[in-house]
């Protein structure tokens, strides 16, 4: 039986993450769970999983948690992330909580010898370098959540000796898929926030349809796989079916297919090394004829190619966009400034913020810290502009 901590459980991989522990009572036990707003989820996950620790992080929602839970040990706080990630009897954090409040108790659970199942793919935009080389000397693995590095993942199992030549990182396009710049200045956020093929939660979603998600996982993939920036090419597969692709330097390709259910990856993750039997549906081909492939518009979706260029950078500027980003996406989510106008508040912050060559992690939090501020002062003036 393999013991398990979830960071932010009542989140949408959180919970997939819990149903497909359901599915398998015998193969996980559930030693600590989070989140950050939702209690009264929290509170029935508890009394299902019978964890041994609980961490609500916003105080507010503290004593609720506590009085409904009297047999189990509740924490409130960011800082009670870290006591969550160490607990003994874990084997394997699943970190699936949301931006880069996730890089702290990864790396506390790095240090605790825990295998990592990344959900969270801020942690290596913000501060991939430290963190691989961090699990490196801890001997920590770091299993891959998400379902496009999960299938290079899986593509690379028995190929350790064989160099990638080409990693293809595949997009749906999202809501938005070949829309042009006059579109997009008038899209709405009730129209970003409807994924062609996945369920995802608001922030992952409104990335989706900016392409900003794509970017994100390209500069994931470049730690997560050893690679550069010149060896990542995004393509546009509208139907999902494919969730990415590795090149070697013969030029034979594999890819790793399955229906867009993220069940899929966090069963993967959960059971490595082993692959254990699920119930979940089949893919068929012949519900599935046709596979297409389109170039990635860059120019109507400019977050991707930000992405690209922080990402050949290097330094602390995925950090930067990183932080830049989530700012921007809540401003959009609360109707504060445009679609479009997201991508040119990340564009001035990778400007002005003071750019780190070697940072330090302390480096990485004061910058992820003066970008936000930076960012919301610029969001600040855009909205009044869109007022008058």
């Amino acid at each position: 039986m393999k013991n398990i901590s979830i960071l932010g459980s009542t989140g949408s991989i959180g919970t997939q993450a819990l149903e497909v522990v359901r599915l398998n009572p015998e193969l996980y036990k559930i030693n600590a769970l989070t989140a950050q707003n939702n209690a009264l989820l929290l509170i029935e996950q508890a009394l299902e999983f019978k964890p041994e620790m609980v961490v609500i992080t916003c105080e507010d929602h503290y004593q609720t948690v506590k009085q409904a839970l009297p047999n189990v040990k509740v924490l409130c706080g960011e800082d009670a992330l870290i006591a969550a990630v160490q607990l003994p009897q874990t084997q394997l954090v699943l970190t699936a909580i949301m931006g880069s409040v996730g890089l702290k108790p990864t790396i506390a659970a790095i240090e605790a010898k825990k295998d990592i199942g990344l959900a969270n793919k801020e942690t290596l935009v913000v501060a991939g370098e430290l963190v691989m080389q961090l699990a490196k000397d801890n001997g920590v693995k770091i299993i891959p959540v998400d379902s496009e590095h999960s299938a290079i993942f899986q593509c690379l199992v028995g190929e350790e000796n064989n160099p990638i030549e080409k990693i293809f990182l595949t997009a749906s396009g999202g809501p938005f898929r070949g829309k042009d710049l006059s579109f997009l200045s008038t899209v709405t956020k009730i129209e970003a926030l409807k994924h062609p093929n996945w369920v995802m939660g608001a922030k992952i979603t409104i990335d989706s349809a900016s392409l900003m998600n794509k970017g994100l996982e390209a500069i994931e993939a470049k730690w997560l796989f050893g690679i550069e920036a010149e060896q990542i090419e995004v393509v546009v597969h509208p139907q999902s079916i494919i969730h990415s692709m590795v090149q070697f330097t013969d030029g034979s390709i594999k890819a790793q297919m399955g229906l867009p259910d993220m069940k899929l990856p966090i069963h993967y993750a959960l059971a490595y090394p082993q692959r254990v039997t699920s119930n979940f549906e089949r893919f068929s081909f012949l519900k599935h004829p046709e596979f297409t492939f389109l170039q990635a518009d860059t120019k109507s979706f400019r977050n991707l190619e930000l992405a690209f260029t922080a990402m050949k950078k290097g330094g602390n500027m995925p950090c930067i966009i990183n932080a830049a980003n989530e700012i921007v996406v809540e401003a959009f989510l609360k109707d504060k400034i445009g679609f479009l106008q997201m991508s040119d508040v990340i564009e001035e912050c990778m400007q002005e913020i003071n750019f780190i060559g070697q940072p330090t992690l302390n480096n990485y939090l004061e910058t992820d810290k003066q970008t936000r501020i930076f960012a919301s002062e610029l969001v600040t003036k855009q909205s009044l502009i869109n007022l008058k």
